[in-house]
């Protein structure tokens, strides 16, 4: 989970750093646009500002992917941790009921302090039983949290990915009307 963290923070900065190429290439072709003042020059200047156009929106592109995608695992990445430690104490809680019961047949064995192995195992036991019980609540919790974020954060960055692509078609259709 933590690769797919890195690999969507990674793909952030491509994209960011190709938002920066962007703005190289529409710099260098205002300036061949400034140059002269024949078609030609003229073309590059239209041609400048649809690549400044497509900069901003590849800007907030990354900004988007980052902010809702990149977020969006970072938050998963908790959640599993903490589900992972609730599971380990559980884990815990049964290793110790299953000590306390084997403590138990011992002492029966030797017949010595019966009364506080018995004690020590039905502590054990609540402990476990409660523990168990709240993981259950947990679990169920953590699996609507989880679908209801994914869904969510997933919706609101195919919304925010429709509106780019609309942006960047309105940029395209502004070069052909022009050219």
């Amino acid at each position: 989970m933590l690769g797919d963290v890195v690999v969507c923070v990674l793909t952030s900065v491509c994209v960011s750093d190709a938002a920066d190429d962007i703005n190289r290439i529409a710099s260098s072709l205002y300036t061949l646009g400034t140059q002269d003042s024949t078609d030609l020059c003229k073309f590059f200047l239209k041609v400048s500002e649809l690549f400044e156009k497509t900069r901003k929106i590849e800007s907030r592109v990354a900004a988007d992917e980052d902010l809702k995608l990149a977020d969006l695992l970072k938050y998963y990445l908790r959640e599993s941790q903490a589900a992972k430690d609730l599971l380990y104490r559980r884990s815990r809680a049964l290793v110790d009921y299953e000590n306390a019961n084997k403590a138990l047949d011992k002492s029966r064995a030797k017949n010595r302090d019966v009364l506080q192995a018995e004690t020590s195992q039905q502590l054990c036991c609540h402990k476990f039983e409660k523990i168990s019980e709240s993981a259950k609540q947990e679990l169920i919790d953590f699996k609507t949290r989880r679908v209801s974020a994914f869904r969510k954060n997933l919706v609101e960055l195919a919304e925010l990915e429709l509106k780019h692509a609309k942006l960047l078609q309105s940029c395209m259709g502004v070069l052909k009307g022009n050219t």
